[in-house]
């Protein structure tokens, strides 16, 4: 008897919500709420496929042992174990990225906010400066590796014909150890383009009235660089250094495609490794636990530069 009398009430109820839900829907509010969730569907939809999905199941297989064609089967923390007590590749790619990262970050800042000094002066033919400095960037990073690979060819490379033209011996770039990792070094600066463009942004939105006021104690060049731009431009330059040091520690193409990790390993980066173990030695276990390392090492890393440098950074209101 209680049961047939509570029915209607729980029906009226259901139908009293999705009558307000559908009022909803047909509000200003409810229209745009739902107009933004639809044209934002791409990218979460996108997040979900290519970025949480995968960083699950790369969790799940750090302690699995899966070389895609057995099943996998649960080895516990043995991926871990081997990684920091029994492959010295891993402490030794580590090493050779945190060199490559420690050195070119902070030569590619110096270099692209030189360039945009240079490029924020009013000179003729500035745009095709501008053009090209920047066009390095954007060029594809296997057309680049192919060209640097000629820049650098002992024989008959355009570097080693440019020391030879000054009495300078031939260098074998690629082919000795303590040259390689130089090398590439060099290379990275070869794309400094949208650094650049992005410290030229911030120096265009400096106002004159610093740089007026500047002059009118007295100040010159080089007095107004240190005390007014570089100030000025900290939070610029803090956005760098932290995109800088993510795509350092993810270098891997000029690794790949120009050495291949050799000489003996001296420019084994710690992607390129992680690909080995991953898709050459068909160890999908153990490069899943070494992508997670990564992802801790640069999360501390940008933690430490947030700690850091990040508290001298100057915002303006």
């Amino acid at each position: 008897m209680n049961k047939t009398l509570d029915m209607p009430n729980q029906d009226s109820g259901g139908k009293f919500q999705l009558g307000k839900i559908f009022h909803w829907f047909k509000t200003p509010k409810g229209r745009r709420t739902v107009s933004g969730y639809f044209f934002i569907s791409p990218f979460i939809l996108g997040v979900l496929c290519w970025v949480v999905i995968p960083a699950g199941v790369a969790a799940w297989l750090v302690f699995q042992d899966w070389n895609m064609i057995k099943p996998a089967h649960f080895v516990g923390l043995d991926n871990i174990r081997r990684m920091f007590f029994e492959d010295p590749l891993f402490w030794k790619s580590l090493k050779i990225t945190t060199i490559f990262t420690i050195t070119s970050v902070p030569l590619s800042l110096i270099f692209s906010f030189s360039l945009a000094l240079l490029i924020n002066t009013k000179v003729k033919g500035l745009a095709v400066f501008r053009t090209i400095f920047y066009l390095p960037s954007i060029m594809p990073a296997v057309a680049s590796a192919v060209l640097w690979a000629w820049i650098l060819n002992t024989d008959f490379g355009l570097l080693n014909a440019v020391l030879s033209y000054f009495g300078i011996p031939k260098v074998a770039w690629l082919q000795e150890t303590q040259w390689a990792l130089p090398a590439l070094i060099l290379m990275s600066l070869w794309s400094v383009g949208a650094a650049m463009i992005i410290f030229l942004a911030g120096l265009q939105g400096i106002d004159d009235q610093y740089y007026e006021a500047a002059e009118i104690d007295g100040a010159g060049s080089w007095s107004k660089l240190i005390h007014v731009t570089i100030p000025m431009m900290s939070a610029v330059i803090f956005f760098n250094l932290i995109m800088g040091i993510i795509n350092s520690f993810q270098v891997f193409t000029a690794g790949f495609l120009i050495t291949n990790g050799g000489p003996q390993n001296s420019t084994l980066f710690y992607v390129l490794y992680l690909y080995r173990n991953g898709f050459q030695y068909l160890n999908m276990g153990y490069a899943s636990a070494l992508a997670w390392v990564l992802f801790f090492i640069i999360l501390i890393f940008t933690g430490i530069i947030f700690k850091t440098v990040g508290r001298q950074v100057y915002y303006q209101e």
